[in-house]
This record gives structure tokens, C-alpha cells and sequence, in this order.
């Protein structure tokens, strides 16, 4: 088993970066990859212009690759900001108003996995009504994704580097996608497990993996430290990976690590063609 039999993705938003955006889907078809993901790539417009929906579209289609994945509109990332949903006021109105945006650029490119990033605690502000608003706007995320077949996917960060982002930690998280899927009925809210962040938390990877697995709709890796590729740091991502498999997740696993001081194309060198 490990990194030969499973099916990475290239998250676009933290590799080849060095490239221009509509640039970034053929170079990653020229390193071997056929399926990529994105964080909303449009920091400052949760509405952009159509012509910049289709560039990008274009750009995808062209490549021969398959979007796998899209983050909801989620503020400046990288960035202060760790999602929108929850902050009340402009933010939270600019994520609705990219929901059916979001949704309906990955229905046009057949990706069926939609990211909301839940947002940071804002000073001042009671962490119930920031819960209730993040339900309530998650559940919206959801009756969308639903809409074109998609799953949406709530993912757990890390508190040194996100110390504002209540979800930092697998229970955290799956807590809210099972408080989404109750309050839907549609079952399609699922865990983003990503195992760097967890690992930053010193989380037990294994028993993380035993216990939600059944609940995970995406998996993303990098090392640990560093955020690099595999083999740049002391995770066991082969064995761990191995894990998830025997634990019947046969989806995506995506690449969000970082190329260091090369460019990007030469960051795959841990991964057999």
C-alpha cells in the first residue's frame, strides 16, 4: 500500500503559487497530477466578475485536470482570517452571498466537495451567538452543496498557528458537522481531516483516524514541522494513510503542504509515477 495507491490532489492555493493563477492547472497536469483543489482564489470578492468564474473555468478545462475541491469565500487567506461564517456582520453577509457563487462554479467543473472554513472568536462578541450564526450559515452551505451532489467538508486547524479558530481539534469539528446534519436532515456534512493540523495539536493520529474515519470526506497532509512535502519532517503520513485506507476512506488525499526554497515541480520528488 501507502502514497503509490492513493490519489493525490494538488491544493493550488499553497503549491505553485509562484505562478500565476490560471497558470497553476497545466503545471500541475505537466508534474503528473490529474485532480486539484483551491481555497476561494478571489480573497477580496466572494462575488467576482463572470469573465474571471470562466478564465478560471477555462484554465481547468484546458489543463485536462478535475476540481476536487473549493473552499467557500473565507476571507484573507492566507492571511488573518480563518473563514467568515461565523463573524456577524459584513463577513458573514459576504460568505451567504458567495454560496451560491461557490456552488455553482464547482457544479460547472463537477467538483463535489466544498469547504467552509469556520471563522475565527472576534473580541467582544459572545461565542453563542458566533456558534448560532455558524450553524445557521452552515446549514445553508449545506442545502447548496446538496443542491449539485456535493458534500461540505468542516475542517479542524491548529491553535499555534490559528489561536482564534474555535476548531482545533477532530471532536471539535465533527461536533459541528453532526450539529449541521441534524439540523439539515441531509447527511451531507462531513470532516476535513487534515493531518498536519492535527498533529500541530498533538493529536493521537491512529486513534483519530479509528474513530472518524466513517465521518471524514477529504483527508489533506503535510509534514510535521515545516508544513512540508512528505519526508521533510517526523510524520509517518505512509503508515497513516495505510490507516485510512483499511478504514475504507477510498477518497481524495490532498497535497497542502509547501515547496520550500524550490519550485513546486520539484516538490514531488517522495512520490513514485
Amino acid at each position: 500500500m501507502g502514497f503509490a495507491d492513493q490519489r493525490f490532489n494538488v491544493n493550488l492555493s499553497i503549491l505553485f503559487t509562484e505562478l500565476p493563477l490560471l497558470e497553476r492547472p497545466a503545471a500541475a497536469a505537466a508534474a503528473g497530477f490529474t485532480a486539484v483543489e483551491l481555497w476561494w482564489p478571489w480573497v477580496d470578492s466572494p462575488v467576482p466578475e463572470q469573465a474571471e468564474l470562466d478564465a478560471l473555468k477555462h484554465a481547468i478545462e484546458e489543463a485536462g485536470v478535475q476540481l476536487t475541491g473549493l473552499n467557500f469565500y473565507a476571507g484573507q487567506l492566507p492571511g488573518p482570517d480563518r473563514g467568515a461564517l461565523s463573524v456577524p456582520g459584513e463577513e458573514s453577509e459576504r460568505f451567504r452571498a458567495n454560496i451560491d457563487v461557490a456552488a455553482g462554479f464547482a457544479a460547472s467543473l463537477g467538483c463535489t466537495a466544498l469547504n467552509a472554513l469556520y471563522g475565527n472568536r472576534v473580541e467582544g462578541v459572545d461565542p453563542a451567538e458566533q456558534d448560532a450564526l455558524a450553524l445557521e450559515n452552515l446549514a445553508l452551505a449545506a442545502r447548496a452543496a446538496d443542491r449539485i451532489g456535493a458534500v461540505l467538508l468542516i475542517e479542524a486547524l491548529n491553535r499555534p498557528e490559528s489561536p482564534l479558530y474555535p476548531l482545533v481539534s477532530a471532536p471539535a469539528a465533527v461536533e459541528v458537522v453532526d450539529k449541521v446534519n441534524e439540523a439539515t436532515g441531509l447527511g451531507n456534512a462531513r470532516f476535513l481531516m487534515d493531518l498536519y493540523h492535527l498533529s500541530m495539536n498533538g493529536e493521537d493520529l491512529p486513534a483519530v483516524i479509528e474513530r472518524f474515519a466513517a465521518k471524514t470526506g477529504h483527508v489533506q497532509i503535510a509534514d510535521n514541522p515545516g508544513r512540508g512535502a512528505p519526508g521533510t519532517g517526523s510524520l509517518p503520513l505512509e503508515d497513516l494513510l495505510d490507516q485510512l485506507t483499511k478504514a475504507g476512506y477510498d477518497g481524495w488525499v490532498g497535497l497542502e503542504c509547501k515547496p520550500g526554497d524550490r519550485p513546486s515541480a520539484e516538490a514531488f520528488d517522495w512520490l513514485a509515477r
